[in-house]
């Protein structure tokens, strides 16, 4: 049987830091990486259906329809967030990110996965279990991870909104570059022409 034909879409699958909550969506990372593209890859299509406060098993219960509708050469998956911030179980949240990933391999698509951190006070065993999820999900399907989407960002508080949790219009062009260490390669497989520098 032969593999789906793929289009040349981006499928960005994340929750409220992908959405660009709090600021005008033209600002927001995802926003921009079409920018990007538009001016040296013009047969890309950036597809964003992140969604604020989307946890990683509303994620996948939306990918299949989401891989139908797309066809995804690439899917970025940047969802966890919300299921650190309610206290969800990280196992569970790595068998979610584990059944995304493996959806989008059997439809064809290439799979990066974006990090998040939860702040200090959800505790040390916490944080060590959340983070471990990411790490035990893509090594498991062998797929490149950034651990810290918010890294250069989340420190510095002129970065981040009044909430603590959603990063500024002037922050996300670093999102964008943080996504683009572990994004490039991938689209450069779509777009053999693209420059990989930020």
């Amino acid at each position: 049987m032969s593999a789906p034909l793929q289009a040349n879409t981006i499928l960005i699958l994340g929750d409220s830091i992908s959405a660009a909550f709090g600021i005008d969506k033209a600002q927001g990372w995802v926003s921009l990486l079409d920018k990007k593209l538009s001016h040296q890859c013009e047969a890309i299509t950036v597809k964003n259906a992140s969604v604020s406060g989307e946890t990683t098993a509303g994620g996948l219960s939306r990918l299949p329809s989401l891989l139908r509708e797309t066809k995804p050469s690439l899917v970025v998956v940047e969802l966890g967030g919300n299921d650190g911030l309610r206290g969800l179980s990280p196992k569970v949240m790595q068998q979610n990110l584990q059944r995304m990933i493996q959806l989008s391999k059997e439809a064809g698509a290439r799979v990066v996965v974006l990090g998040i951190h939860i702040p200090s006070n959800f505790g040390a065993a916490y944080r060590t279990l959340f983070d471990q999820a990411y790490v035990n999900a893509t090594q498991a399907e062998d797929v490149p991870l950034l651990p810290f989407l918010l890294s250069d960002v989340y420190e510095k508080p002129d970065m981040m909104q009044e909430d603590g949790i959603h990063p500024t219009a002037s922050a996300q062009p670093i999102l964008l570059t943080n996504a683009w260490q572990v994004m490039g390669v991938e689209v450069k497989k779509i777009c053999p022409t693209l420059a990989l520098a930020p």
